[in-house]
């Protein structure tokens, strides 16, 4: 079933247009709508999940940590394996002599990945937590 289209305009700064012109142009968009629909699409994704409890996500949340806090290694692989029905994959990269990144891939309800992602942020010796999840 086609759904219709609605036309709707906006009021926007000429440097915000021209940049966003730039980019939807420099990205190999056909049109500038396309490029519209797949910033707002983006844009509801990254704050709709944050909000809400309910909800199948799919996506990732990367962690930064310190390698030389002692125990934390441990404390992680603890708390990750609470969250062992939201993770699919875990990979880990090392960034330098004493950080690393963990890349965890995750699938589940939107309050789980958000749970998680607290919790990491609160553990002493992670530096920076980011989440990107879409909804399929």
């Amino acid at each position: 079933m086609k759904q219709g289209v609605v036309r709707f305009s906006v009021s926007l700064p000429p440097t915000l247009v021209r940049e966003f012109d730039e980019t939807w142009r420099n990205m190999r968009y056909d049109n500038r709508s396309k490029a519209l629909h797949d910033a707002l699409r983006s844009f509801i994704t990254e704050v709709e999940w944050m909000r809400e409890e309910g909800g199948f996500m799919v996506g990732v949340v990367m962690a930064l940590h310190y390698l030389d806090r002692p125990g934390l290694l441990e404390e992680l692989a603890t708390l990750l394996r609470g969250f062992r029905g939201i993770i699919s994959s875990i990979q880990q990269v090392y960034v330098e002599e004493n950080k690393m990144l963990g890349v965890i891939s995750v699938a589940g309800e939107a309050g789980e990945i958000k749970r998680m992602a607290q919790e990491l942020m609160a553990k002493k010796g992670v530096k920076q937590v980011k989440v990107s999840v879409i909804s399929p």
